[in-house]
């Protein structure tokens, strides 16, 4: 069976989620298509064109299965090659952007919509990785065709499109290194991007008033960084240099040294989907704590959980930091590693196309 992968916008967790996926599934025969994660109006809308001009031989050979982000406008893609659009076409989520967090600087991401839209439209299996995303996705998308001029009947195939997706989670690799108590309880953890989304303005608000309590923590600032940092990141690294034992984005080596250390990885974020890094550290020993909203509820117990406010997390870590034996015990992550969805994966892919696909769901 002969795959094309196509990523149109490989961010760090869309090459692990390709890159993991032909590793683990491995009896099948792979191509990659990806394109950098940067000009993002341009790539979301631009990626056909792309590689229309520069990979016109890939491109052109014939595969059994097309499986795409839903960053690539499959749509127009098919277009321009119809073999493709002969092929089984699956489309994976990540993230959408019905439900991702606008700052007042941005502008609508219209375009950006539309080609999430129409490649679940064009797609015969749409995959979200969890049910946040999907349901998120169909309601976005419901109120998004609300604002289109014509009074459109939409609710109806939305609702048979979201019945039929299905919800397969980005799997983290398997390790034999298995924590068995957490060694650094007082060790705080910050590993995600370094932008707006995810909200490092309470974190770092609440580690301030920790900081001035005489409060006993380190703290291990992690994640990727970017041009453009917000400004809370330089006020953070001189108001909080005593507990600082790490400052910024470590080889993948020392990153992972550092997280079987354990310690308590921290979400405050307005824009999570299903939240790797997290996962990562919890499974290296870490204790998460995330906020009550997005993605979080399906994934973790409520003993993991905040209310999702600044004042609800300096309790929660107050707590934690004066009596770490009041920690919950360290999370099962058996069920996110790559053994369990390894022939998930698998029958995505082989899969007969059903009489009905999905790309003919309004008629």
């Amino acid at each position: 069976m002969r795959v094309l992968l196509l990523s149109a916008y490989e961010a760090v967790s869309h090459r692990y989620w390709a890159h993991s996926l032909m590793a683990e599934v491995n009896d099948v025969s792979w191509t990659l298509l990806s394109l950098p994660p940067r000009h993002f109006s341009w790539r979301i809308r631009g990626n056909p064109l792309s590689w229309w001009l520069k990979e016109q031989e890939i491109l052109s050979q014939p595969y059994d299965v097309v499986l795409a982000t839903s960053m690539v406008d499959i749509a127009t893609l098919a277009g321009l090659f119809p073999h493709l659009g002969r092929a089984r076409k699956v489309v994976y989520f990540h993230e959408n952007q019905f439900a991702y967090p606008e700052s007042s600087e941005q502008m609508p991401q219209v375009e950006a919509k539309m080609v999430n839209l129409y490649a679940a439209l064009a797609a015969d299996v749409v995959v979200f990785n969890t049910a946040y995303n999907r349901d998120s996705f169909f309601d976005g998308a419901r109120r998004f065709l609300k604002k289109m001029p014509e009074n459109l009947p939409a609710a109806k195939p939305l609702e048979r499109l979201r019945q039929r997706a299905r919800v397969v989670p980005v799997p983290i690799a398997s390790t034999d290194s298995v924590a068995t108590i957490n060694a650094n309880p007082r060790r705080l953890i910050w590993n995600h991007r370094w932008e707006y989304d995810k909200n490092p303005d309470d974190f770092f608000a609440v580690l301030f008033k920790l900081s001035e309590q005489q409060m006993p923590f380190e703290l291990a600032v992690l994640g990727q960084q970017f041009r453009d940092v917000p400004p809370v990141f330089a006020e953070a690294q001189a108001r909080l240099a005593k507990h600082i034992i790490c400052w910024g984005p470590q080889p993948e080596a020392e990153y992972h040294a550092l997280l079987n250390g354990g310690g308590i990885v921290v979400s405050t974020t307005w824009h999570e989907f299903q939240g790797l890094a997290i996962m990562e550290a919890a499974q290296r020993g870490a204790t998460p704590l995330v906020p009550d909203r997005l993605c979080f509820p399906e994934l973790y117990p409520c003993e993991y959980r905040y209310d999702g406010t600044p004042e609800g997390l300096y309790q929660r870590l107050s707590t934690w930091l004066l009596t770490p034996d009041s920690q919950p015990g360290l999370l099962d992550t058996q069920a996110w590693q790559w053994p369990h969805w390894r022939q998930v994966y698998r029958q995505l892919l082989v899969e007969t196309s059903s009489s009905e696909s999905m790309r003919r769901v309004g008629q």
